[in-house]
């Protein structure tokens, strides 16, 4: 299968990602930048984390307007898998792609530190090898990723299993000091109805090897490669 991971102006995951997804799982990866419109026939669109376009005005309202994003949206319309991490996540969000919004963190203070998540759904392709349950200890860095929804919407996205990601303390609970932003319902992650297109705020490129804390990151990678190895066959 093949990877592609956009490249807006302020992006800065991107290199990270593409790293992850050649070296550690050893799959094919290219770089798409937002200007153009061609997805050079990846199986995987990947938005990585940063500060696209400055953050100015709010996080991923300018980098919607890309030319690639159009693109991304037909990919995401025809079932192509589409991955947004963190910033990625919030541009998701400004194109309607995915449930929501992401307001600033609880604490008005950008953050940057491990954390812990517990995987609530199986039925995606970005959990197909992971156990129901399973505890992902992964980082996260960023300054809006309070995850809000109007109670009666937020109550449809429960009730449909759109939530993947929940954060939660290292013994799996939800608690209110585990949660890191001040996310309704400890959102960390969230998938589309079709369940093709996954937002999550923490970043598993940065947990994809031992030596820099956490591989668990890794999982969500090896999901994906799974899920397309059970497609072919």
């Amino acid at each position: 299968m093949k990877f592609g991971v956009i490249v807006f102006p302020g992006s800065n995951c991107d290199a990270d990602t593409c790293f992850a997804i050649q070296h550690v799982v050893g799959k094919e990866v290219v770089t798409l930048w937002h200007q153009k419109t061609d997805l050079q026939n990846v199986d995987l669109v990947i938005l990585p984390g940063g500060f696209s376009y400055g953050d100015y005005l709010r996080s991923g309202a300018i980098a919607k307007f890309s030319p690639i994003m159009e693109s991304v949206q037909k990919h995401a319309a025809s079932g192509g898998l589409v991955l947004g991490i963190c910033n990625g996540f919030q541009i998701l969000q400004e194109v309607g792609l995915l449930p929501g919004i992401l307001l600033r963190n609880s604490s008005l203070k950008f953050l940057c530190q491990p954390v812990y998540v517990r995987t609530e759904q199986l039925n995606t392709p970005f959990t197909s090898n992971m156990d129901k349950g399973q505890l992902l200890k992964i980082p996260i860095a960023h300054n809006d990723g309070r995850f809000f929804l109007p109670p009666s919407k937020l109550k449809q996205i429960e009730k449909k299993g759109q939530v993947v990601f929940r954060y939660v303390n290292r013994d799996g609970k939800e608690l209110s000091e585990s949660n890191p932003n001040g996310s309704l319902n400890n959102i960390a992650g969230v998938v589309n109805v079709r369940r093709n297109v996954l937002g999550m705020m923490p970043h598993p490129e940065r947990a994809s090897e031992a030596f820099l804390g956490s591989a668990d990151g890794l999982k969500l990678f090896e999901s994906i490669v799974k899920f397309f190895n059970k497609r072919k066959r």
